[in-house]
């Protein structure tokens, strides 16, 4: 096999190959993303998030960083055909959560969704658990501080997902400390070195941790 054959930009293509066909109203979100350069998980993160959330039969997810409710209709997919339950959608945004809110009522997802607009680690600092599945997609300096809050946020048996974990190569860069990138890097080096987690980082888009509470 040439090597040149296997790059990031054909592995992602062929991942995103792989999804099956989505609602219309998805489709308009990932145009609206593209056209906007704003950021989602995309397709192939979304689905994966979607599957997780199936195969343990999650009913209580909370996001901490929810944008315009791209990554909450894959999870509110998932807890609609696993019996129901609730959705955190978590942003600072008034703008944003109302246009989540639209999304999500035409795909008839609304009704599961609990809106939250406020800093993200405080709102689920306040909100009861135990959950499910936490995601954390929040500003990335921010990504240390949130571990300890998740810990005892999620049951033991819940899954912890993480995006941007290979934060567009950067953390790569030895001459890159920014804020943002020693917090990706401090966030992972806390979470591999602790036994009460079992964490693996899948390479697709920009690297997702998922991590099973033990």
């Amino acid at each position: 096999m040439s090597d040149d054959l296997l790059t990031y930009e054909t592995v992602q293509a062929y991942l995103t190959s792989l999804v099956p066909p989505r609602e219309s109203e998805l489709l308009k979100m990932e145009a609206y993303a593209e056209a906007s350069d704003f950021p989602i998980i995309g397709p192939v993160c979304g689905y994966y998030c979607y599957q997780l959330a199936r195969m343990i039969k999650a009913a209580s997810i909370f996001e901490l960083g929810s944008g315009y409710g791209y990554s909450t209709a894959w999870f509110a997919k998932a807890v609609k055909e696993n019996g129901g339950g609730v959705v955190h959608h978590t942003v600072w945004d008034e703008k944003l959560s109302e246009r989540a809110r639209r999304h999500l009522v035409n795909l008839g997802s609304a009704d599961l969704v609990k809106f939250h607009v406020s800093e993200a680690v405080e709102a689920l600092t306040r909100t009861e658990g135990p959950f499910d599945i936490i995601f954390n997609d929040i500003d990335k300096q921010a990504y240390p501080a949130s571990l300890p809050v998740i810990k005892e946020k999620l049951r033991p048996g819940g899954l912890l997902i993480i995006d941007n974990m290979l934060w567009s190569g950067r953390i790569f860069d030895e001459s890159n400390v920014s804020p943002a990138t020693q917090g990706v890097r401090e966030f992972t080096k806390r979470i591999t070195s602790d036994p009460d987690w079992i964490v693996s980082l899948a390479p697709m888009r920009d690297g997702m941790i998922v991590a099973y509470k033990n």
